[in-house]
């Protein structure tokens, strides 16, 4: 598991930003890829990777349900 990606979900954050979301996205694209920045060649897909793992995470947090949390 990479250490710099944070829990986002509650009760662990309260509160999720797109900027959370990307950053986690960005984190577990470079850690399987093994590249911190892309070669040129290789950025299209990279960033391809970047923005489903965003929107697979925003899904996700946004299905999910945290059981013994009162609605806000």
């Amino acid at each position: 598991m990479c250490r710099s990606i944070k829990t986002l979900r509650e009760p662990y954050t309260p509160e999720v930003t797109d900027a959370d979301v990307q950053a986690a996205a960005l984190q577990y694209v470079r850690k399987i890829s093994g590249f911190r920045a892309p070669a040129a060649h290789n950025a299209e897909a990279f960033d391809a990777a970047v923005a489903a793992v965003a929107a697979a995470t925003a899904t996700l947090l946004a299905q999910l349900e945290v059981r013994g949390q009162r609605a806000r």
